[in-house]
């Protein structure tokens, strides 16, 4: 993989799965049938055996989630899941609990998912000890970090560029627990986050009211592909797999044309997967899901990146909307059609939805009456038009093929050669007539040869040599049949190789606390085999909260509000700053030189 770049695009089923494969994706991620970090997104392994057989055609990867913590009365129930998906050739499985390594495994490769919360090259390297293959990077890990990471460790990179955030580092947020009792990291998360809080200062003054303070942007790096590259990143991963099949159509098509339009400007990368792939619409980012977009810390640099009045997708901006004698004009230069669903914040900072029922001109009539506002910013978050256009055939995928066909008087031979060198090839004896037009002979056949139909292939090159009459039914069911062969041969050519997980472990802890996230025995060895002899029981476990961190964040809140005072120069309230949610109180607490803030229990 070090000169493979591959895009990573999620997959809450088949469909989605074949979906993403059809526009472009080298590889996708879906969720096993129990244990996966969304639990709303659990698949079949008859479904993940259809995916993999039909990534594998286009020399594409599967990857598996089984990236929950778990306990020790999961341990038995996922040795024989991870049997399964090896049996099945699943290319790699994503764990967050370190126990499964002590399990009697299959030889299949896993990769250290982001909720094993790899910010550090310390972490990696302890990972890379371990035997993972991959590491998913923090989404809050910057180019410079990187490349310390890349410089020192020889595991591949992979690094979202796009879709949601969470507010806190991967795996290190316990409010859902603490508050629902559904465990973020056993993949229940309520997303408390995208919730309603006060700020209290310390002497209980009400800095701000009822707004989602924890709420972020969701992320596009689609700017920094060449930079992310060029630090090390080799795996391009897109969140979503509970987004729906417009979603990956319109967000998968971005990306391949982003990748593809760097690759073509850098020769020494190329594309870890088979096949070129034609679209059919012109990819729009912000016409899919979205709450607006940040960088999220790539390069450094601090930004506004919350999104206090709304949790939901506004959209993309489009103009203004005017409101005169409550009737509504819009102003901009989208066009607007019935049925788009249009939003604005009104004036009391709430985010106001409503659908086009007609527009006539600049006005528009909206399905029902809408708060007073004078004038407006005014976003489309449903472009009717777009999802019609996405609704049809959006992509063709096809692999190049080189086809020779080589008939004597008593037999024939045809030999079909793929773009990645997989051959196959069909030969028998027959009796032939001679044909006395050759050149019209060779010309059909040729022809004939060329139109590969609904098939996954092109043809690159074709070469025939025959002076004989062939039926044209005998041709293609002899074109059918190689086909089917060379499917099942590239199936088989992309199943992946066996791996070896084993581990060699060295003194590197003397104790750990409870951000490890241990509530097994198994994963309590792990660490015991590197030195531990002080270990704390994860949350998930002990749900002994107070006094604890239940969030770690790069995300400041006194940045967003404009009291960081390095950055403004301003003083900032009196401090702790309090969140409240409920009758729950939490104290901020803020690291300045680390740029990190914890939210704490009382």
């Amino acid at each position: 993989m070090l000169n493979k770049i591959e895009l990573l695009i999620p997959a809450r089923d088949l469909q989605c799965g074949k979906i993403a494969i059809n526009h472009g994706a080298d590889a996708v991620y879906i969720g096993a049938p129990a244990f996966g970090a969304r639990q709303a997104a659990t698949n079949s392994l008859r479904d993940i055996e259809a995916l993999v057989n039909y990534a594998h055609i286009f020399g594409a990867k599967v990857h598996v989630t089984v990236n929950t913590l778990l306990f020790d009365a999961d341990l038995d129930s996922v040795q024989k899941l991870l049997y399964s998906l090896y049996e099945i050739g699943v290319d790699a499985v994503l764990i967050q609990d370190l126990g499964v390594l002590k399990l009697d495994l299959p030889p299949i490769t896993f990769h250290a998912s982001t909720q094993c919360h790899n910010n550090t090259l310390e972490r990696v390297l302890f990972l890379e000890k371990l035997g993972f293959s991959r590491v998913v990077l923090a989404r809050e890990t910057d180019l410079e970090n990187i490349k310390k990471i890349r410089s020192s460790s020889s595991v591949e990179l992979e690094a979202f560029i796009h879709g949601a955030l969470c507010v806190s580092y991967s795996g290190q947020c316990y409010i859902s627990q603490m508050l629902s009792g559904r465990s973020g990291n056993r993949g229940e998360c309520a997303q408390i986050c995208r919730t309603r809080f006060d700020l209290l200062d310390a002497n209980g003054k009400k800095l701000v009211s009822n707004k989602y303070l924890l709420s972020l942007h969701d992320m596009c790096r689609a700017d920094f592909i060449g930079e992310m590259v060029s630090a090390g990143i080799v795996s391009f991963k897109v969140e979503g797999r509970l987004k729906n099949e417009y979603y990956v159509k319109n967000i998968t098509a971005f990306y391949r044309e982003k990748i593809d339009s760097y690759l073509n400007e850098n020769n020494s990368k190329s594309r870890s997967s088979s096949g070129k792939t034609v679209f059919f619409f012109t990819p729009d980012e912000k016409k899919s899901f979205n709450r607006g977009f940040t960088s999220y810390f790539i390069n450094s640099k601090r930004e506004k990146i919350a999104s206090f009045d709304t949790p939901k997708a506004k959209g993309e901006k489009i103009g203004k909307l005017i409101c005169l004698n409550s009737l509504y004009f819009y102003k901009g230069k989208d066009e607007i059609s019935n049925g788009d669903g249009l939003c604005f914040v009104d004036n009391s900072g709430e985010l106001v939805g409503f659908q086009v029922n007609k527009v006539v001109d600049d006005r528009i009539y909206p399905h029902k009456a809408l708060p007073y506002f004078s004038e407006v910013d005014l976003y489309r978050n449903i472009d009717k038009k777009f999802e019609k256009i996405l609704e049809g055939k959006t992509a063709e995928r096809k692999i190049e093929i080189d086809i020779s066909f080589i008939v004597d008087e008593n037999k024939y031979s045809i030999t079909v050669q793929d773009e990645d060198g997989v051959e196959v090839q069909i030969s028998d004896k027959h009796s032939f007539e001679f044909a006395l037009k050759q050149e019209k002979i060779e010309k059909t056949l040729y022809e004939a040869l060329s139109k590969l139909g609904n098939t996954y292939f092109i043809a690159r090159r074709i070469k025939v040599d025959n002076r004989y009459f062939i039926h044209s039914g005998f041709v293609n069911k002899l074109k059918s049949d190689i086909i089917d062969l060379l499917i099942k041969k590239r199936i088989e050519h992309f199943r992946p190789l066996n791996s070896n997980s084993e581990y060699n472990s060295e003194k590197i802890f003397d104790s750990v606390d409870y951000l490890k996230n241990i509530i097994n025995e198994k994963h309590r060895e792990v660490y015991e085999d590197f030195g531990a002899r002080q270990i704390e029981y994860g949350l998930d476990k002990t749900r002994d909260f107070a006094g604890k961190s239940v969030m770690t964040c790069k995300y400041c809140i006194r940045y967003e509000l404009g009291w960081c005072s390095r950055e403004s120069g301003k003083c900032p309230p009196p401090r702790p700053l309090q969140l409240i949610s409920g009758k729950q109180k939490f104290d901020l607490e803020f690291d300045c030189k680390n740029c990190e803030m914890k939210i704490k229990v009382r």
